[in-house]
Parts: structure tokens; C-alpha cells; sequence
């Protein structure tokens, strides 16, 4: 076990050598995790491929159903908090903590953008009857354009996807609004920014599912 010496800078924990050892285990922990996250993601995206396969004329129906514009609306506001959130990064690493913060302000608000799109996009299809499972209960117009016997499992895949995704966004909100606050408080400096790089890593994964739930759900016909 390694001794921590009174020389070494106050964020380093007492199990670790130095600085950069803290910091590489904390990236392999994140990477540990996020291969995690792409596994159970891949399962839903197996569940996903597996009953479009046997229903390909119900994938098109569907998708009719669902707003193109917001969801295309949704990818840019992402990809957007995507680059904002590498510019906090660059920011910290460049001691430039005013930056740092106003970063990270704008990713927060771009995500409480999307989480607000999807809200609507939620409460629109609710208020029509497209509902998953048991709950499906559709207006006369909407099984006029889609009345296939296993649209209910269609959405239910629909919102189990986005529900989890949404989830994560505001796990996501709730890390940047911390590192947000610690940044105030100056805890962050160009020698110590190991949470701010592992949070963005973790909002690249948020991003980069959402980048093939959009064209799978929304765009494929």
C-alpha cells in the first residue's frame, strides 16, 4: 500500500502515488463502466433488431409516428453539449475556470433543452393513446394510419429506449450541476480536473447512444 506523503497535493487520495496515477485509474474505472453501459444498451439494441426483423412493415408505420423535426431538433442540441462539454475539459486543463463554468452552464442547458423536447414529445403521443404495452389505447385517426397488432410492443421498445436514455441525461444534468458547483468553490485547477474529463466521458456515451437511437427510431422506414 503506498504511504501518502505530506508533499503530495490535497486532492490526491492516500492509496495512490501521485497525481497521475489517481488519474488513470479513475479514466479505466469510467471506461470500465461505459463498456458496461454499451452492453446493456446492445441488448436493447439486439431486442430491437430481433422484432424488426419480423415485423418490417410495422418499423415503417411506426416511425410515421413520430416527429422527425423535435427528434432531429434533440440530435443537434446533444451534439452541441457534446462539443461544450469539451470545451469545460479543455477549459480546466487550461486553468481557465470562469470558462470552465460557463461551459458547463450551457450543457446543462442544452440537455434541460432536450429533456423539455422530449417531455412534449412524451405527453403528445400520450394524449393521442400511443402508449406501450397494455396501456395502448389509440384515437380512431391514429389506428387509421397504424393499425398493426403489435404496434403497443413497437412503442413499448420506443419508450423503454428513450425512457433509459432520458434517465441517463438527467444523471448526467445532476453530475455537471455538482462539477459545477465544486468549480465555484475552486477545486478544480490545470493540475486537478479528473472528475470534470470522466463526467465528459460519460456525456459522450449520453450523446453517442442517442446518435443511433434517433436514425433506428425515428429516420429508418
Amino acid at each position: 500500500m503506498a504511504n501518502h506523503s505530506a508533499s503530495q497535493p490535497a486532492h490526491v487520495q492516500h492509496h495512490f502515488v501521485d497525481s497521475d496515477q489517481q488519474f488513470e485509474s479513475a479514466k479505466m474505472g469510467m471506461w470500465v463502466f461505459l463498456v458496461n453501459e454499451i452492453l446493456f444498451f446492445g441488448g436493447l439494441f439486439c431486442a430491437y433488431i430481433i422484432f424488426r426483423a419480423w415485423y418490417p412493415e410495422l418499423f415503417t408505420q411506426a416511425a410515421l409516428e413520430l416527429n422527425k423535426l423535435w427528434g432531429g431538433v434533440n440530435t443537434v442540441v446533444l451534439i452541441g453539449s457534446s462539443l461544450t462539454v469539451a470545451m469545460a475539459i479543455r477549459s480546466a486543463q487550461k486553468n481557465q475556470i470562469r470558462g470552465l463554468r460557463i461551459n458547463l452552464l450551457i450543457t446543462i442547458a442544452l440537455a434541460c433543452v432536450f429533456m423539455v423536447i422530449k417531455y412534449f414529445e412524451y405527453e403528445h403521443k400520450l394524449h393521442l393513446g400511443i402508449a406501450p404495452g397494455s396501456f395502448w389505447n389509440p384515437t380512431p385517426e391514429i389506428l387509421s394510419e397504424l393499425s398493426h397488432p403489435k404496434a403497443n410492443i413497437f412503442f413499448g421498445i420506443y419508450y423503454m429506449m428513450t425512457g433509459i436514455h432520458g434517465l441517463h441525461v438527467l444523471v448526467g444534468i445532476g453530475l455537471m450541476i455538482w462539477l459545477y458547483i465544486r468549480a465555484g468553490k475552486g477545486h478544480f485547477n490545470s493540475e486537478y480536473y479528473t472528475p470534470v474529463e470522466i463526467t465528459g466521458l460519460y456525456w459522450h456515451l449520453v450523446d453517442l447512444i442517442w446518435i443511433f437511437l434517433f436514425p433506428l427510431l425515428y429516420l429508418i422506414e
